[in-house]
């Protein structure tokens, strides 16, 4: 298993945010972690972060996880990812994700309708572009040039680019397209425990296009803590996960919570949401219970995490995004540092 970090995130931004997360990716890849992933939600964007990493790292793989569809048209994603390619001499991957309709309509006021359709639209004239092919495309959301208008099919002037496409997606329909035409997968609300709940739905989309599903690099990601009383941060972890499971979404539309409702915890996901629903946070988070984190999480002694890093293996992970917990940047890295060794060991 390759290793990687997150930098961003939904509340990233600022001056001393921004030093603080890219001399903690820089101080990673000493470590030998093999990628690093900007999140972009509603805080900083993907791409700023990896443009600046690019002139300070060397063989640091550098993906969007991920580049909003919603925020941008394929022309200009495939024009992002050309420049970055060649900023990141070769070493940049491009991860879409649809978000959410909270995100969708609320922050970029676009509709989120036909979102596995626009995905897969994106993911073709994305190709077409990096391919140099001129952009000409009647789809079902998306068609280009403009019908009616005074536009003509164009190709990018940048030199065709070769590009790894991840898709982040969580719901069955969405997960068996990622099978058929991505490149790699971008995986949350993942526990190796169940691998089955996402895994299924790749493998079957895969197996249509004729594909298997080792021809796709599978990416999740998990917390890592080293700890002989991992009470303290399990308890920690709560709160995120109910957010996850309550917030990230709709009332009515929930990625988060209906994955990890195919993982086996459907009655702790339902509960959880409906105290948060009702402005019950401190229940809902008590709620989430402790086996669901620990079964997302590399929580414990050396032993348990070594144990959790086999079943991730055993499950054809092929990369593993950690989130090392510590109070401090040196007790983070010190964790990364363990579990990259861990994880190397494993792979060996």
């Amino acid at each position: 298993m390759k290793t990687a970090i997150r930098v961003g995130g939904p509340t990233s931004g600022g001056r001393k945010q921004f030093v603080a997360m890219l001399e903690f990716a820089i101080e990673a890849e000493k470590l030998g972690v093999e990628q690093a992933w900007s999140a972009e939600a509603w805080g900083m964007d993907a791409i700023a972060p990896l443009a600046y990493l690019a002139a300070r790292t060397e063989k640091l793989q550098l993906g969007t996880g991920i580049m909003q569809l919603c925020a941008r048209t394929p022309a200009s994603t495939a024009m992002t990812a050309m420049s970055m390619q060649t900023v990141t001499d070769g070493r940049f991957l491009l991860g879409l994700g649809n978000s959410g309709p909270q995100v969708v309509e609320g922050l970029h006021g676009q509709p989120f309708d036909r979102p596995v359709t626009r995905m897969r639209e994106t993911v073709e004239l994305v190709r077409m572009a990096c391919r140099g092919e001129k952009l000409s495309y009647s789809g079902k959301a998306l068609t280009l040039p403009r019908p009616g208008g005074q536009g003509k099919a164009l190709r990018l002037a940048q030199p065709p680019e070769e590009i790894p496409v991840y898709l982040a997606t969580l719901a069955p329909k969405a997960l068996e397209m990622t099978g058929a035409i991505a490149d790699g997968w971008l995986g949350t609300s993942f526990t190796p425990d169940a691998p089955e709940a996402h895994l299924e739905y790749l493998r079957r989309g895969a197996e249509k296009a004729g594909r298997k599903l080792e021809d796709l690099r599978l990416c999740v990601d998990t917390a890592v803590a080293f700890t002989d009383d991992p009470e303290p941060v399990i308890q920690a972890q709560k709160a995120m996960l109910a957010f996850q499971l309550s917030a990230m979404g709709s009332p009515t539309m929930n990625f988060y919570n209906d994955a990890y409702a195919r993982g086996g915890f459907q009655d702790a996901c339902v509960k959880v949401r409906d105290l948060w629903l009702k402005g019950q946070r401190a229940e809902a988070v008590q709620a989430v219970p402790d086996e669901m984190v620990l079964k997302t999480s590399l929580i414990g002694d050396e032993a348990h995490v070594r144990d959790r890093l086999d079943l991730y293996r055993k499950a054809g992970i092929t990369e593993l995004m950690l989130h090392p917990i510590g109070k401090s940047t040196t007790d983070r890295l010190d964790t990364l540092g363990r579990a990259v060794e861990l994880a190397r060991q494993e792979s060996a």
